[in-house]
Protein backbone atom coordinates (compact mmCIF):
# COMPACT_ATOMS: atom_id res chain seq x y z
CA UNK A 1 0.00 0.00 0.00
CA UNK A 2 1.68 2.83 -0.87
CA UNK A 3 1.23 6.92 0.21
CA UNK A 4 0.13 8.34 -3.06
CA UNK A 5 -2.86 5.48 -3.55
CA UNK A 6 -4.16 7.00 -0.07
CA UNK A 7 -3.27 10.67 -0.97
CA UNK A 8 -5.09 10.05 -3.75
CA UNK A 9 -8.12 8.02 -2.38
CA UNK A 10 -8.69 11.00 0.22
CA UNK A 11 -8.77 13.66 -2.36
CA UNK A 12 -11.19 11.74 -4.25
CA UNK A 13 -13.36 11.14 -1.14
CA UNK A 14 -13.42 14.89 -0.54
CA UNK A 15 -13.22 16.28 -3.73
CA UNK A 16 -16.23 14.18 -5.23
CA UNK A 17 -14.57 13.59 -9.04
CA UNK A 18 -11.35 12.40 -10.57
CA UNK A 19 -11.02 16.25 -12.89
CA UNK A 20 -11.73 17.76 -9.29
CA UNK A 21 -8.56 16.12 -8.36
CA UNK A 22 -6.76 16.52 -11.20
CA UNK A 23 -7.65 20.53 -10.85
CA UNK A 24 -6.30 20.47 -7.71
CA UNK A 25 -3.35 18.51 -8.26
CA UNK A 26 -2.09 19.62 -11.32
CA UNK A 27 -2.07 16.39 -13.25
CA UNK A 28 -4.55 14.52 -15.99
CA UNK A 29 -7.71 12.49 -15.22
CA UNK A 30 -5.99 9.91 -17.17
CA UNK A 31 -2.41 9.88 -15.14
CA UNK A 32 -5.08 9.61 -11.93
CA UNK A 33 -7.06 6.71 -13.76
CA UNK A 34 -4.01 4.84 -14.19
CA UNK A 35 -2.78 5.52 -10.40
CA UNK A 36 -6.01 4.03 -9.24
CA UNK A 37 -5.88 1.02 -11.58
CA UNK A 38 -1.92 0.42 -10.22
CA UNK A 39 -3.90 0.67 -6.39
CA UNK A 40 -6.10 -1.58 -7.42
CA UNK A 41 -4.02 -4.30 -8.97
CA UNK A 42 -1.53 -4.15 -6.44
CA UNK A 43 -3.82 -4.58 -3.20
CA UNK A 44 -6.39 -7.14 -4.74
CA UNK A 45 -9.55 -4.92 -4.33
CA UNK A 46 -11.87 -2.64 -6.59
CA UNK A 47 -11.70 0.89 -5.08
CA UNK A 48 -13.52 3.00 -7.70
CA UNK A 49 -16.42 1.85 -9.86
CA UNK A 50 -18.44 3.74 -12.34
CA UNK A 51 -21.91 6.41 -11.75
CA UNK A 52 -23.27 7.99 -14.49
CA UNK A 53 -21.20 11.14 -14.29
CA UNK A 54 -18.13 9.37 -13.61
CA UNK A 55 -16.60 7.40 -11.02
CA UNK A 56 -17.32 6.83 -7.12
CA UNK A 57 -15.42 5.18 -4.27
CA UNK A 58 -16.64 1.63 -3.64
CA UNK A 59 -17.01 0.53 0.11
CA UNK A 60 -13.60 -1.01 0.41
CA UNK A 61 -11.96 2.71 -1.30
CA UNK A 62 -14.02 5.04 0.68
CA UNK A 63 -12.24 2.82 4.02
CA UNK A 64 -9.37 3.19 2.91
CA UNK A 65 -10.10 6.76 2.27
CA UNK A 66 -11.30 7.53 5.69
CA UNK A 67 -8.06 5.62 7.10
CA UNK A 68 -5.55 8.13 5.24
CA UNK A 69 -5.79 10.81 7.48
CA UNK A 70 -4.69 9.44 10.47
CA UNK A 71 -2.39 7.61 8.80
CA UNK A 72 -0.75 10.85 6.48
CA UNK A 73 -0.99 12.74 10.36
CA UNK A 74 1.27 10.28 11.91
CA UNK A 75 3.83 10.60 8.87
CA UNK A 76 3.28 14.13 9.13
CA UNK A 77 4.50 13.61 13.10
CA UNK A 78 7.23 11.41 12.52
CA UNK A 79 8.65 13.87 9.92
CA UNK A 80 8.37 16.48 12.15
CA UNK A 81 10.16 14.99 15.01
CA UNK A 82 12.93 14.01 12.66
CA UNK A 83 13.35 17.82 11.59
CA UNK A 84 13.37 18.69 15.16
CA UNK A 85 16.45 16.15 15.57
CA UNK A 86 18.41 17.28 12.34
CA UNK A 87 17.62 21.15 12.80
CA UNK A 88 15.88 24.00 12.03
CA UNK A 89 12.59 23.93 9.74
CA UNK A 90 12.74 24.56 6.35
CA UNK A 91 10.29 23.85 3.32
CA UNK A 92 7.71 25.80 1.90
CA UNK A 93 4.21 26.22 3.53
CA UNK A 94 1.84 28.00 1.38
CA UNK A 95 -0.59 30.51 3.08
CA UNK A 96 -3.96 31.38 1.58
CA UNK A 97 -5.91 34.07 3.55
CA UNK A 98 -8.73 36.55 3.32
CA UNK A 99 -7.27 39.71 1.93
CA UNK A 100 -8.82 41.75 5.33
CA UNK A 101 -7.68 39.34 7.70
CA UNK A 102 -4.39 38.67 5.97
CA UNK A 103 -3.18 42.30 5.79
CA UNK A 104 -2.33 43.24 9.54
CA UNK A 105 -0.37 39.57 9.79
CA UNK A 106 0.94 38.81 6.44
CA UNK A 107 3.94 41.68 5.91
CA UNK A 108 5.12 41.14 9.45
CA UNK A 109 4.76 37.06 8.60
CA UNK A 110 7.05 37.73 5.29
CA UNK A 111 10.24 40.28 7.37
CA UNK A 112 10.28 37.86 10.20
CA UNK A 113 11.17 34.93 8.14
CA UNK A 114 12.96 36.84 5.65
CA UNK A 115 16.68 35.10 5.00
CA UNK A 116 15.58 31.66 6.89
CA UNK A 117 15.36 28.45 4.97
CA UNK A 118 11.21 28.50 5.29
CA UNK A 119 9.74 29.36 2.18
CA UNK A 120 6.16 30.78 2.90
CA UNK A 121 3.79 31.03 -0.34
CA UNK A 122 1.02 33.44 -0.26
CA UNK A 123 -2.49 33.44 -2.07
CA UNK A 124 -5.49 35.21 -1.30
CA UNK A 125 -9.40 34.10 -1.72
CA UNK A 126 -12.48 36.46 -1.75
CA UNK A 127 -15.25 33.35 -0.87
CA UNK A 128 -15.58 33.01 2.67
CA UNK A 129 -18.81 30.36 1.25
CA UNK A 130 -15.74 27.91 0.62
CA UNK A 131 -13.36 29.15 3.13
CA UNK A 132 -13.08 25.98 5.30
CA UNK A 133 -12.30 24.44 1.40
CA UNK A 134 -8.86 25.87 0.66
CA UNK A 135 -7.27 23.88 3.73
CA UNK A 136 -7.66 21.15 1.43
CA UNK A 137 -4.76 22.74 -1.03
CA UNK A 138 -2.82 25.19 1.37
CA UNK A 139 -0.91 24.46 4.51
CA UNK A 140 -2.84 27.47 6.42
CA UNK A 141 -5.85 29.16 5.41
CA UNK A 142 -6.71 32.32 7.65
CA UNK A 143 -9.87 33.92 8.04
CA UNK A 144 -12.22 35.23 10.33
CA UNK A 145 -15.48 35.07 12.45
CA UNK A 146 -17.11 37.44 14.64
CA UNK A 147 -17.64 37.62 18.66
CA UNK A 148 -19.57 35.42 20.05
CA UNK A 149 -20.30 33.74 16.99
CA UNK A 150 -18.70 30.13 16.31
CA UNK A 151 -16.89 30.23 12.97
CA UNK A 152 -19.57 28.57 10.63
CA UNK A 153 -17.37 27.92 7.92
CA UNK A 154 -14.92 25.82 10.03
CA UNK A 155 -14.68 22.26 9.00
CA UNK A 156 -14.51 19.12 11.33
CA UNK A 157 -11.27 17.55 10.84
CA UNK A 158 -9.52 20.64 10.61
CA UNK A 159 -7.18 22.24 13.51
CA UNK A 160 -8.14 25.74 14.24
CA UNK A 161 -5.62 28.48 15.56
CA UNK A 162 -6.81 32.00 16.91
CA UNK A 163 -4.28 34.34 16.11
CA UNK A 164 -6.17 37.99 16.82
CA UNK A 165 -9.21 39.15 18.45
CA UNK A 166 -9.51 42.46 16.46
CA UNK A 167 -12.21 45.35 17.10
CA UNK A 168 -14.77 46.25 14.46
CA UNK A 169 -14.63 50.12 14.02
CA UNK A 170 -17.66 52.23 13.15
CA UNK A 171 -16.77 53.78 9.93
CA UNK A 172 -17.85 57.28 9.37
CA UNK A 173 -17.83 60.45 6.99
CA UNK A 174 -15.37 62.96 8.83
CA UNK A 175 -18.24 65.23 7.94
CA UNK A 176 -20.82 63.44 9.88
CA UNK A 177 -21.60 65.18 13.03
CA UNK A 178 -21.18 61.89 14.86
CA UNK A 179 -17.13 62.04 13.64
CA UNK A 180 -16.76 64.37 16.87
CA UNK A 181 -17.29 61.46 19.31
CA UNK A 182 -14.68 59.24 20.54
CA UNK A 183 -16.77 56.23 21.03
CA UNK A 184 -20.02 55.70 19.44
CA UNK A 185 -23.13 53.51 21.72
CA UNK A 186 -25.99 51.33 19.84
CA UNK A 187 -28.44 54.41 20.67
CA UNK A 188 -26.59 57.04 18.82
CA UNK A 189 -26.98 54.46 15.22
CA UNK A 190 -30.55 54.52 15.27
CA UNK A 191 -32.00 55.19 12.03
CA UNK A 192 -28.83 56.08 10.32
CA UNK A 193 -28.24 54.07 6.70
CA UNK A 194 -25.53 51.20 6.70
CA UNK A 195 -23.57 50.61 4.30
CA UNK A 196 -23.67 46.71 4.54
CA UNK A 197 -22.03 43.14 4.09
CA UNK A 198 -23.90 40.29 1.81
CA UNK A 199 -26.50 38.47 4.72
CA UNK A 200 -24.30 35.69 6.50
CA UNK A 201 -21.25 37.71 6.48
CA UNK A 202 -19.14 38.58 9.84
CA UNK A 203 -19.04 41.97 10.02
CA UNK A 204 -23.09 41.67 9.13
CA UNK A 205 -23.21 40.72 13.20
CA UNK A 206 -22.44 44.53 14.21
CA UNK A 207 -25.70 46.79 12.58
CA UNK A 208 -27.37 43.16 13.89
CA UNK A 209 -26.10 43.63 17.87
CA UNK A 210 -26.93 47.46 17.44
CA UNK A 211 -30.41 46.04 16.11
CA UNK A 212 -30.53 43.40 18.94
CA UNK A 213 -29.42 46.44 21.39
CA UNK A 214 -31.96 49.38 20.36
CA UNK A 215 -34.80 46.93 19.15
CA UNK A 216 -35.01 48.95 16.21
CA UNK A 217 -34.00 47.91 12.59
CA UNK A 218 -30.63 48.82 10.54
CA UNK A 219 -31.44 50.25 7.29
CA UNK A 220 -28.75 48.47 5.01
CA UNK A 221 -28.66 50.72 2.02
CA UNK A 222 -26.50 48.62 -0.07
CA UNK A 223 -24.52 45.25 0.89
CA UNK A 224 -20.68 45.17 -0.66
CA UNK A 225 -17.90 42.45 -0.38
CA UNK A 226 -15.07 45.04 -0.56
CA UNK A 227 -13.85 47.20 2.22
CA UNK A 228 -12.49 49.48 -0.52
CA UNK A 229 -15.78 50.52 -1.62
CA UNK A 230 -17.35 50.55 1.85
CA UNK A 231 -15.15 53.34 2.43
CA UNK A 232 -15.85 55.10 -0.88
CA UNK A 233 -19.58 55.24 0.12
CA UNK A 234 -19.25 55.99 3.83
CA UNK A 235 -16.57 59.19 2.85
CA UNK A 236 -19.46 60.04 0.09
CA UNK A 237 -21.95 60.75 3.37
CA UNK A 238 -24.01 57.43 2.03
CA UNK A 239 -23.82 55.65 5.33
CA UNK A 240 -21.96 54.23 7.66
CA UNK A 241 -20.02 51.33 8.03
CA UNK A 242 -17.78 48.92 9.59
CA UNK A 243 -14.20 48.52 9.53
CA UNK A 244 -11.50 45.94 10.55
CA UNK A 245 -9.48 48.65 13.13
CA UNK A 246 -6.13 46.24 11.87
CA UNK A 247 -6.46 46.25 8.64
CA UNK A 248 -7.83 49.64 7.77
CA UNK A 249 -5.75 52.22 6.52
CA UNK A 250 -8.70 55.03 5.96
CA UNK A 251 -8.11 57.64 3.61
CA UNK A 252 -9.10 61.45 3.93
CA UNK A 253 -12.77 61.91 4.54
CA UNK A 254 -13.16 58.97 7.00
CA UNK A 255 -13.09 58.41 10.80
CA UNK A 256 -13.30 55.58 12.80
CA UNK A 257 -15.04 54.78 16.27
CA UNK A 258 -14.69 52.08 18.49
CA UNK A 259 -18.52 50.88 19.38
CA UNK A 260 -19.39 50.57 23.24
CA UNK A 261 -22.43 48.61 24.31
CA UNK A 262 -22.80 45.84 21.73
CA UNK A 263 -20.59 43.28 20.33
CA UNK A 264 -18.08 44.52 17.61
CA UNK A 265 -14.88 42.12 17.02
CA UNK A 266 -14.58 39.83 14.97
CA UNK A 267 -11.70 36.55 15.51
CA UNK A 268 -8.52 36.10 13.37
CA UNK A 269 -8.43 31.81 12.82
CA UNK A 270 -6.11 29.72 10.66
CA UNK A 271 -7.17 26.70 9.68
CA UNK A 272 -5.11 23.50 8.83
CA UNK A 273 -5.76 19.61 8.38
CA UNK A 274 -3.91 17.75 11.36
CA UNK A 275 -1.04 16.28 8.89
CA UNK A 276 -0.19 19.56 7.49
CA UNK A 277 -0.30 21.08 11.57
CA UNK A 278 1.50 18.22 12.25
CA UNK A 279 5.16 19.44 9.89
CA UNK A 280 7.51 21.37 12.12
CA UNK A 281 7.52 24.35 9.58
CA UNK A 282 3.60 25.35 9.18
CA UNK A 283 3.53 25.27 13.30
CA UNK A 284 6.86 27.19 12.87
CA UNK A 285 4.65 29.48 10.72
CA UNK A 286 1.90 29.46 13.01
CA UNK A 287 3.99 30.38 15.58
CA UNK A 288 5.23 33.37 14.19
CA UNK A 289 1.53 34.30 13.20
CA UNK A 290 0.22 33.76 16.39
CA UNK A 291 2.53 36.16 18.23
CA UNK A 292 2.30 38.89 15.39
CA UNK A 293 -1.77 38.83 16.37
CA UNK A 294 -1.45 38.77 20.30
CA UNK A 295 0.62 42.21 19.53
CA UNK A 296 -1.65 43.48 17.83
CA UNK A 297 -4.44 42.07 20.29
CA UNK A 298 -2.57 43.76 23.31
CA UNK A 299 -2.25 47.23 21.12
CA UNK A 300 -5.76 47.65 20.26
Amino acid sequence: MEIRHLELLRELSERGSLAAVARATHRTPAALSQQLRTAERELGVKLVEPVSRGIRLTSAGQLLADGATEILHSLASLRAELDTATGEPRGKVTVQALPSAGAPLLPDLVRRLAGSPLIVQLSDFLSMERFATFARDADIVIGHHTTPRPAPQTAEGLITTVLAHEPLDIALSTRHPLADQDELHPSQLIGLPWVGVPEGYPFDAVPAAVEQATGEPAHRVCRLRDNHLVEALVARDVGVGVLPRFASRPGPGIALRPLVGAPAERTIIALSRPERHARQAVRTVLDELREIGQTLTAEA
